[in-house]
């Protein structure tokens, strides 16, 4: 267990200390009436100020009192110490139910109490309607709770009153404030995007030149982007972020140029294949691309958008509902691309498919083609990094001068090779087996080698 996340349990085991005396107290005001309601201002909070854990920096970040700490708290006690609400499940005799007033629900599998807003706002306000109607801010879309996505109310249904949603700490801000690791999503239902990385290097990616000058550009704008928009008076004339689209034959290494800025930069990159998103997810598209924005904001991610042409692609007339759903679906997507603040990265096969009406859009566009001759020969020669070797029959040259492939297909056609040598236990790539992945290769392509 690392250091930050001990001192996040030592901070949070002193935060459950006051939140249990404040619990009684509030107990000792509603049933007992033996407490004052200004006994809850006395009660004095732990001192953070020596701590550089993540809980710590976060109440300081945001000088946060009681009435934010205790929401935070509520969030938190389910996921770390559950038991300690269990009082609240205590029944009103009088009518053979739970107190109204104390909120909460019964999850399906978990049979502690989950606290909602209400159960925040009985122990911070009692029965004072005032104190109630002030507290209601903490909830609201401007406070920093929601600005930063650290919690939120989560409710069940539209009729039902505000306060009885479920008080839901973000996925993120969970595992900061307790393992003190950062949190990755990954793929799923509620989540349309998967994080991709490399183990591959800068030398590893054979381009032409102009490729090469854009992906520079690039960098440029993840090293200083966002100083020359928030920190000059010149930024007020840019858009946020930075937008590029990316156009090229498969394997010629679009996707690759995305893992490694993320890696250069030490950044996570994100990859949303559009076209899985707009089929699977038909009529939810935005409701989708919404929790992958909405994660990224305040996160230094890459955002990289798969068959762009899925959404993108050139439009014809709205002449039914689906045509104008599908523009809805384009108009969203391009609206939160355009607020978006980091770098976000539209990659097509085709760029005669995509409508030129989106190309404005872009701050940069970079056409990656298949190697050339040269190229494909650094491919073959650089390829099996001095593991293997190529028998005395093999003419590299004719190789690169007779087939054109892309790297993804120079790569495909080698591994064929070295599993068929080591399965001679030998690490000789033989001519016999090159020709025989390129065979392979070509029916991939719908075509055919003589």
């Amino acid at each position: 267990m690392s250091t930050n996340s001990l001192s996040n349990s030592d901070c949070l085991e002193q935060e459950l200390i006051w939140f249990q005396e404040l619990l009684m107290i509030r107990g000792k005001i509603t049933f007992e009436q033996s407490r004052e309601e200004s006994d809850i201002d006395r009660i004095v909070l732990p001192d953070f100020a020596g701590s550089d854990s993540n809980y710590a920096r976060l109440i300081k970040r945001h000088s946060m009192g009681l009435e934010e700490r205790l929401v935070l708290v509520l969030a938190l006690l389910p996921h770390i110490k559950p038991h300690l609400l269990d009082i609240l499940h205590i029944k009103n005799q009088t009518y053979d139910t739970p107190f109204t007033e104390f909120g909460g629900i019964k999850g399906e599998k978990h049979r502690g109490f989950l606290p909602t807003g209400e159960t925040a706002i009985f122990l911070l306000a009692g029965s004072s309607l005032r104190k109630r109607f002030d507290l209601l801010k903490l909830f609201d879309s401007s406070h920093f709770f929601a600005q930063e996505k650290i919690l939120s109310l989560e409710s069940s249904s539209k009729d039902e009153p505000i306060l009885s949603g479920i008080l839901r700490i973000s996925k993120e801000y969970l595992s900061i404030l307790t393992t003190g690791e950062g949190f990755k999503p990954d793929f799923g239902d509620d989540f349309p995007a998967k994080r991709i990385t490399t183990e591959q290097e800068w030398d590893d990616l054979v381009i032409s030149d102009d490729v090469f000058q854009g992906i520079k550009e690039i960098q440029t704008w993840l090293v200083h982007g966002k100083r020359l928009k928030n920190d000059f008076q010149f930024g007020r004339k840019i858009k946020p972020g930075f937008k590029a689209l990316f156009t090229g034959p498969p394997g010629t290494g679009k996707t690759l140029t995305a893992t490694l800025l993320g890696k250069a930069c030490k950044l996570d990159v994100y990859r949303i294949d559009l076209s899985l998103v707009v089929s699977k997810f038909i009529g939810e598209t935005e409701k989708n691309l919404s929790r992958v924005f909405d994660l990224a904001e305040n996160r230094n991610w890459i955002l990289f958008f798969d068959e762009a042409d899925a959404l993108f692609g050139k439009r014809s007339q709205a002449s039914d509902s689906h045509d104008r759903y599908a523009n809805q679906e384009v108009s969203y997507l391009l609206q939160r691309i355009e607020d978006f603040n980091g770098l976000v990265i539209l990659c097509s096969n085709y760029k005669n498919n995509i409508d030129e009406a989106f190309f404005r859009r872009f701050q940069l566009v970079i056409d990656f083609e298949l190697p050339d001759y040269f190229q494909r020969l650094k491919i073959w020669e650089n390829a099996l990094m001095g593991e293997f070797d190529y028998e005395n029959k093999v003419n590299l040259q004719e190789l690169a001068e007779s087939h054109e492939l892309s790297a993804a297909s120079i790569i495909n056609i080698l591994q064929f090779c070295c599993l068929k040598s080591m399965e001679r236990e030998e690490l000789v790539v033989r001519k016999v087996d090159i020709i025989q992945g390129l065979r392979l290769e070509k029916v991939k392509e719908g075509k055919s080698i003589v």
